[in-house]
């Protein structure tokens, strides 16, 4: 007896033919079918693109569960309460057609760890109790820690969480510089910048204890003037981050004699792996690309070139063009891409505004490759065409946000300008 399983079976002159099979195990055997144009990304050959959903209106941070549900927190605005949105693909065609949302407050970043599901606002880090496969979680949130500073810039608040179950905060400046009034031209900046008490650094709390203030916590690390891209490296268990660094160059100081091509491409966007007590230097200093330095700024009595206090502070492993904003970092520890992108670095940059008369830049994610424990020091554009063709804030399409991998070794990118959720794969070339 000849049994079906699976496809169309039908007889034809007494002879049994099998038929193209159905589309759903077409896809469980060949994955979703990527977008025809990849979304309008560009990414390199062998790799194709998915739109997961258009519908997470301001979504910032994400994580993808084992079971492939991807869990996104939403930043508050138009059309927007905040809080997290689960989706869920229940026909594997790669598109999330089942939703739910829980949660309320203005979300950056979600993570899934030790049974519970990990949700930062601009003032706090909750912690839900989560059962794999869920949708929702299963009771109501604790607090991990609240009464964190959001006042002014800045006020995004990203996590990973490391050995020990060490949960690390960024907390970023709420000013440019420090100046005694921000981004006014000539103004000095405060010295000492009592904003280090509190902001321009990350913070290290107890990922298993509650209620916790920032006083409970410990300053991992300082001088860091807005560390939204965070990331625990699973190869070598350290965190890692991408610093914003300041504005206003030319602007504020250009009777000093830094131009418009200095307060385009200065100063570098900063990534560091971060270790306790270290201090970048915010915002008495800041990474010149072109003398390969930390330099004094012009608050502070800097000319472009002296490096007075700034000589010991720490600089990047890796500079990247100024004021792309680094706002994701994911490093790859799957089996689907090729072996040169295991163990490096991808970086979601989200865009500039201020590199005129430059364009614009950004707007992409990045990859940079490790050799063992460190980085080679190179880096490539490894996804492109997020804004199209109008590379600003205000006219761009999408903007990259966050970045994570899914179980089968996809990269998942979010976007909170056009509420866009892609998955990039690799199928290899011919």
């Amino acid at each position: 007896m000849l049994k079906r399983t699976d496809g169309l079976m039908r007889v034809v002159a007494g002879v049994v033919l099998v038929g193209l099979p159905s589309a759903r195990s077409m896809v469980a055997q060949t994955g979703p079918a990527c977008a025809s144009d990849n979304a309008g990304l560009t990414v390199p050959a062998g790799f194709c693109v998915v739109i997961v959903t258009d519908q997470a209106a301001r979504a910032r941070h994400l994580t993808v569960a084992p079971n492939g549900d991807v869990l996104v927190a939403i930043a508050r605005g138009q059309n927007a309460d905040g809080g997290v949105l689960v989706l869920r693909d229940t026909n594997g065609d790669g598109v999330a057609d089942l939703e739910r949302r829980f949660g309320a407050g203005a979300g950056s970043q979600v993570l899934l760890h030790g049974g519970h599901l990990l949700y930062s606002t601009t003032d706090a880090v909750l912690r839900y109790p989560w059962r794999e496969g869920a949708m929702e979680p299963a009771g109501p949130a604790d607090t991990v820690v609240q009464g964190l500073p959001g006042d002014r810039s800045h006020r995004a608040k990203t996590i990973a969480v490391g050995t020990g179950n060490a949960l690390y905060v960024n907390i970023g400046s709420p000013s440019n510089s420090c100046q005694q009034t921000d981004r006014t031209a000539s103004s000095p900046g405060k010295d000492p910048c009592e904003e280090l008490e509190t902001r321009a650094g990350i913070w290290r709390f107890d990922a298993t204890r509650t209620n916790q203030r920032q006083t409970d916590g410990t300053r991992f690390a300082t001088g860091m003037r807005n560390s939204v891209a965070i990331a625990i490296r699973p190869q070598d268990g350290e965190l890692y981050a991408g610093i914003h660094g300041r504005d206003m160059l030319f602007q504020n100081w250009g009777a000093l004699g830094f131009d418009e091509a200095a307060g385009a491409e200065k100063p570098a966007e900063e990534f560091v792996r971060v270790r306790q007590g270290d201090d970048y230097g915010w915002p008495y200093c800041y990474y010149d690309p072109q003398l390969k330095q930390k330099v004094l700024a012009p608050e502070y009595g800097g000319d472009g070139q002296k490096q007075d206090r700034c000589a010991e502070k720490k600089g990047p492993m890796i500079g990247f063009p100024g004021h792309w904003a680094p706002n994701g970092l994911l490093f790859y520890s799957g089996t689907q891409f090729p072996e040169r992108y295991r163990g490096g670095a991808f970086i979601a940059f989200h865009g500039s505004w201020n590199r005129a008369p430059l364009p614009q830049g950004g707007y992409n994610v990045v990859f940079a490759p490790f050799r063992g424990n460190a980085p080679t020091g190179e880096w490539e554009v490894f996804a492109d065409g997020f804004a199209g063709p109008n590379k600003d804030p205000g006219g761009a399409a999408h903007r990259p946000v966050g970045l994570a991998q899914g179980p089968d070794g996809s990269v998942y990118v979010s976007d909170d300008r056009g509420g866009r959720i892609y998955r990039i794969l690799y199928r290899g070339t011919r």
